[in-house]
């Protein structure tokens, strides 16, 4: 859980979009393959922050599970429904990742506290996520880039707002976010297929 975007963190925001904004999902899908590192330079590792023990803070697990299904190629994903990844195992599961992933590009999401306008979006950012900063915890930043979704308004007792996040917002937001990042990588995937095939002719 962060509270970045509404506490001026000085990160580029590249994209902010209503998950309800059906005509704008392209943006968000832009801004992510903006973000993604040249192709074959970097392996691709999502690691998606959460407990399913708080419904506000379910959004990272949740999104994990999504992708999991898809079976995406060229990614990992850390942090499901099955096995979250949250504040107890951040450190170990880093650990993991470094010693698996040789230069691993890495997607941090998370969910978010902010403004009463600001419910419902996603936000797309280059720059690490902050988990923990919403409910006054320091934890390692995560990531190369950052998506965000904001399921509750921040400012005061945090933990309570958490834990009465309604649940519908929170599986709305995680299936955009895994629907967008889906397509964003897989478009990148097939643009790395076809220039193969134009080199080869």
């Amino acid at each position: 859980m962060n509270l970045k975007f509404d506490q001026g963190s000085g990160q580029k925001l590249t994209a902010q979009v209503h998950y309800q904004d059906l005509g704008n999902h392209h943006a968000l899908i832009q801004a992510i393959r903006h973000l993604l590192p040249a192709i074959g330079t970097s392996s691709i590792v999502i690691v998606c922050i959460g407990t399913d023990r708080s419904t506000g803070d379910a959004l990272g697990p949740l999104v994990g599970s999504y992708l999991e299904r898809r079976h995406l190629p060229d990614a990992s994903i850390y942090g499901t429904l099955e096995k979250p990844v949250h504040a107890m195992n951040l450190q170990e599961t880093l650990a993991l990742i470094t010693a698996t992933h040789k230069n691993p590009f890495i997607i941090g999401i998370d969910a978010c506290l902010g403004k009463q306008k600001n419910i419902g979006k996603i936000n797309i950012a280059e720059g690490p996520v902050l988990p923990g900063a919403g409910v006054k915890k320091e934890l390692v930043p995560v990531g190369d880039m950052n998506i965000t979704g904001v399921v509750n308004i921040s400012g005061f007792m945090e933990y309570s707002v958490l834990q009465n996040t309604r649940l519908h917002i929170v599986m709305s937001l995680s299936q955009v976010i895994g629907q967008c990042l889906s397509v964003a990588l897989l478009s990148n995937r097939k643009g790395r297929l076809l220039s193969k095939l134009l080199l080869m002719d």
